[in-house]
């Protein structure tokens, strides 16, 4: 499976949101993807989901018969997925479950938040969330939702300056074997982990492969064909 992203631009009413772009991404992949702050680097992450039909160029998946909006899915866009601040964590737990069409009550809520290790948390509001936390959590949240095999984290930089606190879960996530794209907008070039994707340019560097190798199938032993030799050999002996 592969999402490729070739020279996708986008306009707005008062100029160029996101200038010509180039990506390709497939299982286990990590890339990441830097642009200026402000629109564009979200207008990026909406136009691999499906969400935001390109100006110029295409996006497409390869490898897989879903639908960009099912298989890729857009992490704490600002004005566009993010969650409303003021409510609380398990509130937040029990929308994203619902839209999975998971299981959704009470209960659900609370052995979800046990499972990740975010119970103590349950009735804090959202925006008081550790920034690391937050991303985990909605990053958990969009990789259980059917169908969901890329994830495109919207700029958690806005949140830290940490680098270390979504690079590692991003690494993670990419090793399980799903496609992962980092939008960064306010983290210096020098301080990204590997070199990115930029923005409006036309050269683009390989993701970082994060997944393990596939483990052939074993098959079963070749049986050999008869030799000369072996014909020889069973020569004259009785049935």
């Amino acid at each position: 499976m592969q999402v490729r992203a070739d020279r996708v631009s986008l306009e707005g009413h008062h100029g160029t949101l996101l200038p010509p772009t180039s990506l390709t991404v497939g299982e286990g992949d990590l890339a990441i993807v830097h642009g200026e702050p402000g629109v564009g680097v979200t207008a990026f992450g909406l136009a691999l989901a499906g969400r935001l039909k390109p100006t110029t160029g295409t996006v497409t998946a390869e490898g897989v018969d879903t639908a960009l909006p099912a298989l890729v899915a857009v992490v704490d866009a600002p004005g566009v997925s993010d969650p409303d601040e003021a409510l609380s964590l398990r509130v937040v737990v029990g929308e994203e479950l619902a839209l999975a069409h998971r299981p959704a009550g009470k209960e659900d809520v609370a052995r979800w938040l046990a499972a990740h290790d975010a119970a103590p948390f349950a009735g804090s509001r959202f925006e008081n969330l550790a920034p690391a936390l937050r991303t985990r959590l909605l990053a958990e949240l969009a990789a259980e939702r059917k169908g969901v095999r890329v994830l495109v984290l919207d700029t958690p930089d806005r949140h830290t300056s940490h680098v270390d606190s979504w690079a590692g879960l991003a690494r993670e996530l990419a090793g399980r074997g799903l496609a992962v794209v980092v939008l960064t907008a306010t983290t210096p070039l020098s301080a990204l982990p590997f070199p990115p994707a930029l923005l409006g340019s036309a050269e683009q560097p390989e993701p970082l492969h994060c997944a393990p190798p596939k483990a052939p199938s074993e098959a079963p032993p070749a049986v050999p064909e008869p030799t000369e030799e072996l014909l020889e050999s069973t020569d004259g002996v009785p049935e």
